[in-house]
């Protein structure tokens, strides 16, 4: 054996503490952690020769690398929608990594029948129906592509072709109408072949993101006459004002037209945790497939998110893959045939660790509880001179800009660079309605309502650039 490599398999038990000494002096002071960072330019590394061992690596990546790390993981990041990970789920990702699972479906380990397991609490958690099939996949974007796969081959099908096995070809156009489509979906659509030119952007309801569903049945009549094939994409809380479509409305014409609906809830799927909340997502359960993050608002490490689907023979027509060393197992456990990814981390551990650690009334007060925070942060920006509120605070996600006539995307960015500097936030810029614009999603565990004030006084703060 190498010797660098045998002398830390030696040492296995002292490398591991300093890891957790580490781990805990991090996690147990997260506030003392600047929320962002602006990076140092860095020179390349060369491949060492001679290994230094892992001891010396820590060394080497704490001197140079560590106190330059985000504090993406504490109670003011609130960039992008970024959860946390609880303690349960550390735990259970920590033991993922110890394991080592490939978690395909085969049949060398019970992790498949855990993962069920977690997609049935899952279920529970978002008031979906048994006819729901559910899967890991690395994140939304990964979740989206799925599902809209297999609503190609439900398009295929209704054509008579398997579009999984003979292609597009000899096929029309296939249309997917949106009101406000998330980014992800149009990096689907070019992966399955279709193109980011077979979205169409449907109208929105006024000073809203939620789609016009009178516009949206005109469209749909307009391709039915046509005999063009299409399908849906409902919105179940947006990127940037958190609004949500009808979806009892959407499953209706879709069914009235016999078109797929797929609904994209990466985050807003979680208002099913509050009772308060649940109308936002009532429909979401007619849904054909739907997309929900774990890596959001469940608090688990990066990168996890779920697929549902009620069409799993359909999932499984487009991901089936047949070699001589596979099982060929057609059982839902065999997760090879129902992803893109052949070999996948056991994703589903740090789910169910912290599913079973809280439960149901601890992610209910989590979602509660960031939702009052984001909505305290919306009544003083909508009470302040300095900015402007642009969208009611419906759930964890506020879009605002700032005061005056003459706010530029470049301004916004000065004023983000500040806020970044300064380590007290982490906010990133975004376009509402056309306008340049500033999001914040509070989504972390560990932020209670004592962060606002330092939050809010980081924000009026960095009005004024720093004099030089």
């Amino acid at each position: 054996m190498y010797e660098p490599l045998h002398t830390d398999h030696q040492h296995l038990e002292q490398i591991l503490a300093s890891v957790l000494e580490d781990s805990v002096r991090i996690l147990s002071t997260p506030r003392s952690r600047p929320a962002a960072v602006v990076p140092p330019e860095t020179a390349p590394e060369t491949l060492p020769q001679t290994g230094i061992g892992a001891t010396a690596t820590l060394d080497l990546f704490r001197s140079k690398y560590a106190d330059w790390m985000s504090g993406s993981a504490g109670p003011h990041y609130f960039g992008l929608v970024t959860g946390g990970a609880t303690p349960a789920s550390i735990a259970g990702d920590w033991l993922t990594t110890i394991y080592d699972q490939n978690a395909t479906g085969s049949p060398d380990s019970i992790a498949p029948q855990i993962e069920l397991t977690a997609i049935g609490l899952l279920r529970e958690l978002f008031g979906l129906s048994d006819a729901f099939a559910g899967v890991f996949v690395s994140g939304a974007t990964m979740a989206n592509f799925v599902g809209l796969a297999t609503a190609r081959q439900w398009v295929g099908h209704q054509r008579g072709v398997d579009i999984a096995q003979s292609g597009l070809s000899g096929l029309p156009p296939i249309r997917v109408l949106c009101g406000t489509p998330h980014s992800s979906v149009h990096k689907a659509l070019a992966m399955l072949g279709l193109g980011r030119d077979s979205l169409e952007r449907i109208a929105t309801l006024p000073k809203r993101e939620a789609v016009d569903v009178e516009a949206l049945r005109k469209r749909l009549t307009e391709l039915r006459e046509l005999g063009q094939p299409c399908w849906v994409v409902g919105n179940a809380g947006t990127v940037n004002s958190v609004d949500y479509d009808d979806l009892n409305a959407l499953a209706d014409l879709c069914s009235e037209f016999n078109v797929w609906l797929h609904v994209d809830a990466a985050f807003g799927g979680f208002a099913a945790c509050v009772p308060e909340k649940q109308s936002l997502i009532a429909g979401m359960d007619r849904a054909d497939s739907i997309t929900i993050d774990a890596h959001k608002w469940l608090n688990v490490p990066y990168d996890s998110a779920m697929v549902f689907t009620r069409h799993l023979h359909l999932q499984r027509e487009v991901f089936q893959n047949s070699a001589a060393y596979l099982e060929a197992d057609p059982s839902p456990t065999n997760f090879v045939n129902l992803t893109p990814e052949n070999s996948r981390r056991f994703r589903a551990l740090p789910a169910w660790f912290t599913l079973m650690a809280y439960g149901r009334e601890g992610y209910r007060e989590l979602v509660t509880r960031n939702c009052h925070i984001a909505e305290q942060l919306g009544e003083r920006i909508q009470d302040s001179d300095q900015f402007q509120l642009l969208a009611p605070v419906r759930m964890n996600g506020i879009v605002f800009t700032l005061a005056g006539e003459n706010v530029t995307q470049h301004s916004i960015q000065e004023y983000l660079y500040r806020v970044q500097s300064s380590g007290v936030l982490y906010m990133t810029p975004t376009e509402y309605m056309a306008a340049p614009a500033i999001r914040i999603s509070v989504t972390n565990w560990r932020t209670t309502p004592q962060d606002i004030s330092q939050v809010w006084s980081g924000m009026l703060t960095a009005l004024e650039p720093a004099s030089t």
